[in-house]
């Protein structure tokens, strides 16, 4: 996960009624996100060829005050790119997300000492990747970390008309590897459009390696909210 931050005003047009932005350090920030899908199930069914894949998405933070004075922090996703077009369909259709597709592959080496990841895709006409090198060895996240805001985030929501869809994400909390190096090759005005292309294309604030578990993801339900955070 490389994260940066990205000012209110590039967020807001994807900002679902009802939340506010989640700061690190009083700032908004977006992250650009690899990871695979292992074993993958819907309604507790495995379909062949559909169970193990790559995605890389973008998400920014959010929060929600629920009437018990309860803040339930979680993410919005501005684009989430996977190489299975029957995946992009049911996530858009169930949950109201922006997946498309493209073509896309990893490598996943472990060594004695180091933990070599890199997720490669072709998106308009050209190839991206996002790459990194880390200890082989994960460790526990501190509390009070960046890395406990980023990981540390149990809910979703997306768009859905007028309105805003809510999902609860299940996981245990996540062992972290220490990075060592990172690299970038994005055409983020393609992916993500002008607003965010600027913001993109510095180096990253930080970047962190997660272990991943078993996750469940719940059935999203429609919130009667008007704008705010409430």
């Amino acid at each position: 996960m490389a994260n940066y931050r990205v000012p209110e005003g590039v967020l807001a047009p994807f900002l679902p009624k009802g939340l506010a932005l989640d700061t690190l350090h009083g700032a908004p920030c977006a992250s650009l996100v690899g990871f695979l899908f292992h074993d993958t199930r819907v309604f507790g069914v495995g379909w062949p060829g559909y169970r193990d894949f790559e995605e890389v998405n973008l998400r920014f933070y959010v929060k929600r005050t629920i009437p018990d004075g309860t803040v339930r922090r979680g993410v919005v996703f501005v684009s989430e790119i996977v190489p299975l077009r029957l995946v992009t369909w049911v996530a858009n259709t169930l949950y109201g997300e922006r997946y498309r597709y493209a073509p896309m592959d990893h490598t996943l080496d472990l060594r004695s000492d180091t933990l070599e990841v890199e997720y490669r895709w072709t998106l308009g006409g050209r190839g991206h990747r996002i790459a990194l090198t880390a200890d082989a060895q994960p460790r526990a996240m501190a509390a009070g970390s960046d890395e406990e805001f980023i990981f540390e985030h149990y809910w979703g929501y997306a768009k859905r008309g007028s309105g805003t869809t809510e999902y609860q994400v299940e996981h245990p909390a996540w062992r972290v590897f220490p990075v060592r190096e990172f690299a970038l090759d994005l055409d983020a005005e393609t992916h993500y459009g002008a607003s965010f292309a600027p913001h993109l294309s510095g180096e990253p604030d930080s970047v962190f390696l997660a272990e991943g578990s078993a996750v469940q993801v719940r059935w999203g339900d429609r919130l009667r909210v008007t704008n705010g955070a409430g």
